[in-house]
């Protein structure tokens, strides 16, 4: 699914908010993340291809299954890490040598 940068940050702090919002519930929202969990997974892996967005879904997965954790911003965290913390590679020079 390709989503332009501002849209997969809205999606992103939208879904960041419906997980920490599980905490607001005693008790049931436990119950809530065992729903939440995989859901959470799925839209991450879809909004994040490749390798990258397997392993985001599997920390998402983590950290709204573990009790307690619902407070990090996972996607947004991923967002920033894609967009703005995360380098792009350097170009390197490339010696090509031609024989006579």
């Amino acid at each position: 699914m390709e989503m332009n940068k501002k849209k997969l940050l809205r999606k992103g702090i939208i879904l960041d908010l419906i997980g920490m919002s599980t905490m607001l519930i005693p008790i049931a929202g436990t119950l809530v993340d065992l729903i939440w969990a995989p859901y959470a997974a799925k839209q991450m892996n879809d909004m994040y291809e490749g390798k990258k967005g397997k392993i985001a879904s599997i920390i998402v997965f983590l950290e709204e299954i573990i009790p307690g954790l619902d407070f990090i911003p996972t996607f947004t965290l991923m967002w920033l890490y894609t967009f703005v913390w995360k380098k792009a590679p350097l170009m390197q020079p490339i010696t090509i040598k031609v024989e006579d």
